[in-house]
């Protein structure tokens, strides 16, 4: 395991996640699942955000309602008035994100931008809260993470863009297609982890070789989204720094097994 660089990963053994907040009866990405989550003990929560029409900066995955609320429509295209009315499996409340952060003020929060208009509001809104510490900042877009890190510097912590982590994976079969010079530098930008699945359409992403290159950067490994009790030991035994799971009380009874 990797010495942490950055405040936001500050805590001893492996960190576990929960993945949107675990997915109980539907309520991915509710302030009711949070809630539940860090109940538990988990004090490392993953969630999305995207804007509203009129700016308000909500954690949820979808690009619409659809799926997993009885609202519809784009979030993008919807006021935060109408936005609020929709409910999560017929239930909850979307929640902002700042709503999140003030009302779980001891989480760690890992935060996948999905969008650009998205990038600007959630820089502003850990600013406004003081949570440069407890807020990782990812996303698939790498010029977006490069712009969170431009505009935030050193203070925000990041994970790899794409396009680095395919250079990453790349180094660690012994590929020269991305200098470790530039990669050790984007590092020192930022980027404190390396947040990927454990296979990607059929390619295996992590494994000794892998785990190992991250470190020798300084970087940690997190990989989502392990829901299998095997797999979490796997991972784990390969020498991994963190979990995110939807299954919350599996990956806590493998913690406290692996503890023993």
């Amino acid at each position: 395991m990797t010495n942490a660089r950055h405040p936001y990963l500050a805590r001893t053994g492996p960190l576990l996640f929960a993945h949107r907040g675990g997915t109980a009866d539907g309520l991915e990405n509710s302030l009711h699942a949070f809630r539940r989550a860090a109940s538990l003990g988990y004090r490392y929560l993953e969630t999305d955000v995207h804007t509203t029409a009129d700016g308000e900066l909500v954690a949820f995955h979808d690009t619409t309602l659809d799926r997993v609320t009885d609202g519809r429509g784009r979030i993008a295209d919807l006021t935060w008035e109408q936005v609020s009315r929709a409910r999560i499996a017929g239930r909850e409340p979307v929640p902002r994100f700042a709503d999140l952060l003030r009302e779980l003020p001891q989480a760690h929060w890992n935060v996948d931008a999905k969008t650009d208009a998205a990038l600007v509001p959630l820089l502003e809104e850990i600013e406004r809260a003081g949570a440069w510490d407890r807020v990782c900042v990812g996303s698939f877009s790498e010029a977006r993470v490069a712009r969170a890190r431009s505009l935030a510097g050193p203070r925000l912590a990041t994970s790899l863009g794409t396009r680095a982590v395919v250079g990453l994976l790349l180094l660690s079969r012994g590929g020269r297609m991305v200098p470790p010079r530039l990669l050790g530098e984007a590092a020192l930008r930022g980027a404190v982890c390396v947040q990927v699945p454990e296979r990607h359409a059929g390619v295996r992403v992590v494994d000794a070789a892998f785990v190992r290159t991250a470190h020798h950067y300084g970087l940690q490994v997190h990989v989502w989204t392990v829901n299998e009790a095997d797999r979490v030991h796997r991972l784990l035994d390969l020498g991994v720094d963190g979990i995110m799971t939807d299954d919350l009380e599996m990956l806590l009874r493998v913690a406290d097994d692996r503890a023993r």
